[in-house]
């Protein structure tokens, strides 16, 4: 079992930045992938971004590339997901999961942990 708890979440205004966390608990961390999936209203789960279990290998959706980065520190047992040049299109509550492959990394049904969510809203 692996339990995931994202924070970082909130109010920003157009252009600016966020910082989420996925701190993990529970079974050794560094052997999954850990990935950031978005949910808004209406929505289906989106893929955002994936990072590897050595952070050797990165992948982000075409929406966020460029602007968001993904990082894990295996000695804290935590991800996170750097939120630079928010647009209000990025709002909905944002989700962390990991998995054991880098196979199927977007697909959210092969993930076998998932935080609670942590909301984003951007302001225009």
């Amino acid at each position: 079992q692996v339990q995931l708890v994202e924070s970082g979440g909130g109010l920003v205004q157009a252009g600016g930045s966020l910082r989420l966390s996925c701190a993990a608990s529970g079974r050794t961390f560094s052997i999954y992938v850990i990935s950031w999936f978005r949910q808004a209203p209406g929505k289906e789960r989106e893929f955002v971004a994936a990072i590897r279990d050595s952070g050797g290998s990165i992948y982000y959706a075409d929406s966020v590339k460029g602007r968001f980065t993904i990082s894990r520190d295996n000695a804290k047992n935590t991800g996170f997901l750097q939120m630079n040049s928010l647009k209000p299109e990025d709002t909905a509550v944002y989700y962390c999961a990991v998995k054991p492959l880098w196979v199927g990394i977007t697909d959210p049904t092969r993930y076998d942990y998932w935080g609670q969510g942590t909301q984003v809203t951007v302001s225009s």
